[in-house]
Formats: structure tokens, sequence, C-alpha cells
């Protein structure tokens, strides 16, 4: 498992395609050259020293310190596109390989390279700088019906990181929220929510807010938290 590329965000003007106040979108990605600092960001600023962020009210901070994206996964979407997909035209800071990302649990922990150590902590929605980047029909709708969005990650450990390097699990929960499942409770299969609460203290505070009302609202569907670890036999869409 390892790194194909490290890609940073160059701003790009395009109002009509993000809801930033300043115009600029960062979603324009490409692969940096040598060794790229990653530690802990403030709020509304990515991970990645030298990346570029535009709407700081959607993305950036602490649980999406950096955005990781499969090889394998562009190449699925490569050939439905019928064209070519670099490293980085998804918006990805990280474009692995050999690496389930969409099968990571939320709060699963990788050491990358010698020094950085992520945790998985939250998933991509997709919006419309996104469909507007890639101009594609319906690409949303299409987008959201895979389920394999990505997954953002925090920063545990900081350290500098570079195309070629490992990438190595170090951790794994005892709950079985993955990427996927928390990315389809969160758009076509909300009564999954409930059963996200799983992950802890992992949860992105935002995704536990909207799990713990809807709750609230609608109950837990018969899922009793800490009865024992989540089976999930729903079908994928």
């Amino acid at each position: 498992m390892k790194l194909l590329s490290v890609n940073l965000g160059h701003a790009r003007h395009a109002p009509d395609i993000t809801d930033a106040d300043s115009g600029v979108t960062g979603i324009d990605k490409r692969p940096a050259q040598g060794a790229v600092a990653v530690s802990s960001p403030a709020p509304g600023v990515g991970g990645l020293a030298g990346d570029t962020i535009g709407d700081l009210r959607h993305h950036g901070g602490e649980h999406q310190a950096v955005y990781a994206f499969a090889r394998e996964d562009l190449d699925v979407w490569a050939a439905e596109l019928g064209r070519e997909l670099p490293g980085g035209v998804f918006g990805e800071n990280l474009t692995t390989e050999g690496v389930d990302v969409n099968g990571a649990l939320i709060g699963e922990r990788w050491r990358v390279g010698a020094d950085l150590v992520l945790e998985v902590a939250s998933v991509r929605i997709p919006c419309r700088t996104f469909a507007g980047w890639l101009e594609e029909q319906g690409w949303v709708r299409r987008f959201t019906e895979a389920a394999a969005p990505g997954a953002y990650l925090r920063v545990v450990s900081p350290g500098e990181v570079r195309a070629g390097d490992s990438v190595e699990v170090v951790h794994r929960p005892e709950h079985e929220v993955t990427v996927s499942f928390l990315f389809r409770a969160l758009t076509r299969e909300r009564g999954l929510l409930p059963r996200v609460l799983v992950a802890g203290e992992a949860l992105d505070p935002g995704v536990r807010e909207k799990a713990v009302a809807y709750v609230e609202k609608y109950g837990d569907g018969g899922f009793v938290l800490g009865a024992g670890p989540l089976r999930d036999n729903s079908e994928k869409p």
C-alpha cells in the first residue's frame, strides 16, 4: 500500500461553480514534487502546506485536514466516463494504491511515510463545485449512487509525505462503520444514521449531531448502542 501522488490545490477563479465569497476554488489539485508537510490545521484551513482551499465554510479544519482517494476507484470512473483521470482530479490530496479507502473504518489510523499518522474521520459529500469541475451530466447523483466517496482524515501526528511513501494501517476500531457505510447513511439511506454512533468519538462532530438529531426525531430503528458489533446486512445502492 502506498501513495502514488501527493496533490496540492491551485487557486482557480471560478465563481460559476463555487459558493466561496472570493469565487476561488482549490479543487484543481496537481501532484507535488518532493516532500509536503502535513499537520493538524486551524478551522477552515487544509492540512497540507501549500494547498489551496477556496470555500472555507465547507472545507478544511480538523476533520477534513486531508482527503484521500484510491487510484483503483479513479480507474473505475475513468472507464465509465471514457476519459483520463489523473491523480488529484477529484480534488484529493492523497492518491493511493492498494488501500481500501472506502472500506476503511471511521477511527482507523494510517501511518504514511516515516512519521505522519492520519485517522479516518469523515466522507466527501459531492457538491456543485465538484460537478462543475468535472462537467459530467448528473455527476452528483452518479457519484452518490456509487457510494465510494473517498475519505477525509484528521492528523494525529504530523509529518512529511511524498509520492511513493508507504501506507500502513496501524489501528482498526472494533466497530464496522466504514467510509462507504457512513456515506450511505448521510445520503440515500438515512435510516442507517443511528448505527453510525458506534464509531464514538472518532465521528466528525457535525455527523454526530445529525445522527443524534435523527434518533431524537425518528428513533433508533431498534438498534441498541453498545449491544455488539455492527452487522450491515443491507444492500449497497
